[in-house]
């Protein structure tokens, strides 16, 4: 399709309209006066907040939804061909983009910043959109988790789109930003890609696609063989050990950092970031590499960073009950489960450690079974239940399973168990907990479920009214 005929259009309908991305862009659309309508086949409170800005829902999905006046259907990543909308919209020839390739149109009417790496990426992004704000920017933006006070999108009066660019089924090839940022390059979404040379020539791709600048950490070894790769000259790096923006006099504080931030050697400003981690530094340096690309001023900069109060799911501590902390993250790559238990063990170095931790699809937990397995050194319980279903295919799940995991972890010296249910685990967790305790839920499916659940009933022991 090509660009002008995708501003002409005017009646658009999303299919998966509830999704974190998709329900931004419908947003997105509807500010540049598309008629916008869309399904979902599970009620949300997405799905209200939509309806109360004037976008017809139709819940669930079903051919009847798809009319021939409709001159685009926009389809997130979860439909599959045999969707009947999808279906019906083939049947009347109407044009079908992908979301990430809807965003990518979006884009090219936008001063875009793309932020992609297999880790940091959403937090970076969430950064990026905080310091813009500050300064007074007001960008759009698209991200894969949400803002806690802001949300996962919104709709700017600038120019600027901020997007989280995900390299799963080269869905980032779409975009062409005019800042490229990549945090990190790991084997992952090995149920897709072959191996890490086919995932490092996808972010080759990617950055080829950056019209301005390319912002990368120095620090990570798989970037660093990209970066060779790419012939460009502005390019920007950044890291702890290696980079033109570096941080050192790095101090960590309860819940967030401070260090002194520094270009080419010469101290530029003294940062205190409103996030605790060392991983979380690096991403604060991405941001400020972008920031003074785009001429921000210190003051603004600093700000953003300052009071940025994190992303949902992300190292969130969910509340408290009998002297017992719970905490909820969303990591679920060996590397994400690592920094985030460094994190924890920084904040709480004194404190028992239950980690509860359910596996992210069947393909990745057995690609990546000996580097989970040995990613909770800092844990002093993990609890695994069985692994989140999605995308695999049924001869995947008889592969691996959560016995095996656990297994694995206890042969590295570590204290596991497995629990299929999350009601299991709840019960478990409310039998063995004590005072000063550290309960961690990490995986990107619904594994939160057991934070709340324990949480609930530690309140309801302690006499606590739920928040």
């Amino acid at each position: 399709m090509e660009s002008n005929i995708f501003e002409k259009i005017k009646r658009v309908h999303l299919i998966g309209i509830g999704g974190t991305g998709m329900s931004g862009l419908a947003q997105l659309l509807l500010s540049m006066d598309k008629k916008i309508s869309g399904s979902d086949n599970n009620p949300s409170v997405v799905l209200e907040k939509l309806k109360k800005k004037g976008i017809p829902i139709f819940c669930p999905q079903k051919e009847e939804n798809i009319c021939k006046k409709i001159e685009l259907v926009i389809y997130s990543h979860a439909i599959l061909p045999d969707n009947p909308e999808y279906k019906k919209a083939l049947e009347y020839n109407i044009p079908l983009l992908s979301y990430p390739e809807a965003v990518g149109y979006v884009m090219k009417k936008k001063r875009g910043i793309a932020v992609a790496g297999t880790h940091g990426k959403t937090t970076t992004s969430s950064l990026i959109v905080s310091v813009l704000k500050t300064c007074g920017c007001s960008p759009s933006f698209l991200i894969g988790g949400e803002i806690r006070n802001i949300g996962n999108s919104g709709v700017g009066s600038s120019d600027l789109l901020v997007v989280e660019a995900c390299e799963y089924k080269r869905s980032f090839l779409n975009y062409r930003p005019e800042i490229g940022v990549v945090t990190t390059i790991e084997e992952d979404h090995l149920d897709y890609y072959r191996d890490i040379e086919e995932i490092k020539s996808a972010f080759r791709d990617f950055l080829n696609n950056v019209e301005e600048l390319i912002v990368y950490c120095a620090d990570d070894r798989n970037v660093l063989n990209v970066i060779k790769t790419i012939d460009r000259k502005n390019m920007i790096s950044y890291g702890l050990n290696n980079g033109k923006w570096r941080a050192r006099n790095i101090k960590f504080l309860k819940k967030t950092s401070e260090f002194e931030c520094i270009f080419e050697g010469k101290k530029e400003a003294l940062i205190k970031l409103g996030l605790p981690g060392v991983h979380n530094i690096k991403n604060a340096l991405a941001v400020i590499a972008c920031a003074r690309y785009l001429n921000l001023p210190w003051e603004g900069i600093k700000e953003g960073l300052e009071k940025f109060n994190g992303v949902h799911r992300r190292c969130e501590i969910l509340g408290k009950a009998g002297g017992i902390t719970v905490i909820d993250d969303y990591g679920h790559h060996p590397t994400e489960i690592k920094c985030t238990l460094q994190c924890i063990r920084n904040m709480f170095p004194d404190n028992r450690l239950i980690v509860v931790f359910q596996p992210h699809q069947y393909s990745r937990t057995r690609f990546l079974l000996k580097e989970f397995a040995m990613s909770f050194s800092d844990a002093d319980k993990v609890v695994v239940p069985d692994i989140y279903f999605v995308r695999d295919s049924l001869m995947e799940r008889k592969l691996v399973n959560a016995r095996m995991l656990v297994e694995k972890i206890r042969k590295n010296g570590k204290e596991a168990l497995y629990l299929p249910t999350f009601d299991e685990i709840v019960e478990y967790l409310y039998e063995i907990v004590k005072k000063g305790d550290i309960i961690l839920t990490i995986g990107a499916g619904p594994v939160d479920k057991v934070a709340y659940g324990i949480l609930k009933k530690l309140r309801k022991k302690y006499g606590i009214k739920d928040a």
